[in-house]
């Protein structure tokens, strides 16, 4: 069965808060710390290690370690002329770590950048080609879709969509792709467009879905969710965090426990016709083997679309 004849699709969890409980050394991050991207060149056995995690714990899905992979990013830490390098070796990792394993798919990951247009931070044009250039180099390395995810402006949004489609026509591959929002508790994306507003600006892209991820836990997602529920025509993601991040004795923390995690993703499912599922940052192995379990043998439940 191909990626998009599966009618319950489940992705990894969090990425980025997972390599922060692994034992990394300075080495390793060779100069570039909390550049996770880096770690497929000089660490790819931890790369691969997480993505393994993800994968026994029954992740149908592992998003390449790439979400700030572009030539934006990476001239952060000095590594924007390795662009090419750290994309097609991210996707080699998650190839060693699915080989062997059947009806897997790898997700070539296209984070939001640290640069909004909207906000003045770079224009269109410049967020245009550093997203050419990495979503060419995540297409010939094979990835089986991509997903344009976390993000926090509709003009990079677009921006993003536009050249990932533009690419795909002038190259002939033929993969799908998804789209996912942050939407802030506040209940807008960070440039302040509410839900109703992206399914009107990204409806006219043929996207494969449309979806949330990162910012907050499933609760927090609901409204949002049952909008994209009964107005976006196509599938839909819902891919939250562990919960609220909460600030405890100075750390992060996630609140969510994978028993309660895995249950409010199954109303989705069932509920709301969600069907493409996952974690976002705080979810463990762990989480992802609770939302395996407690959807066993589901079928997204029915939607009635409005348009």
């Amino acid at each position: 069965m191909t990626f998009t004849e599966q009618p319950l699709l489940i992705f990894d969890g969090a990425c980025g808060t997972s390599l922060q409980l692994m034992d990394i050394s300075d080495k390793d991050w060779s100069g570039c710390e909390g550049c996770n991207e880096i770690l497929n060149l000089s660490a790819p056995g931890h790369i691969i290690e997480f993505h393994k995690s993800m994968l026994d714990a029954g992740a149908m899905v592992i998003e390449t370690d790439t979400f700030g992979a572009s030539r934006v990013v990476l001239a952060e830490y000095g590594l924007q002329d390795k662009v090419k390098e750290i994309n097609t070796r991210a996707v080699e990792n998650a190839r060693l770590a699915i080989a062997g394993r059947a009806d897997k798919y790898i997700a070539g990951s296209v984070g939001p950048g640290t640069k909004l247009p909207s906000l003045g931070h770079i224009s269109v044009a410049d967020l245009a080609v550093a997203t050419r250039e990495q979503i060419e180099t995540l297409l010939e390395a094979g990835v089986d879709c991509l997903i344009v995810e976390t993000c926090q402006d509709l003009l990079q949004t677009k921006t993003a969509l536009v050249a990932a489609f533009e690419v795909l026509e002038t190259t002939n591959y033929q993969i799908p792709v998804m789209a996912s929002v942050t939407i802030e508790q506040q209940g807008t994306m960070l440039v302040g467009s509410d839900i109703a507003a992206v399914v009107a600006a990204l409806e006219p892209f043929p996207l494969f879905s449309l979806g949330l991820n990162c910012a907050t836990g499933p609760q927090d997602m609901t409204s949002h969710v049952t909008y994209l529920s009964q107005n976006w025509p196509r599938r839909v993601s819902v891919i939250p965090n562990q919960g609220l991040p909460q600030v405890v004795n100075g750390q992060t923390h996630y609140p969510l426990s994978p028993e309660d995690y895995a249950e409010q993703m199954y109303q989705f499912v069932v509920h709301q016709g969600v069907s493409i599922v996952g974690g976002c940052c705080g979810t463990s192995p762990a989480h992802i083997a609770a939302l395996v379990k407690r959807l066993a043998g589901v079928t997204p439940g029915q939607r009635e679309v409005s348009i």
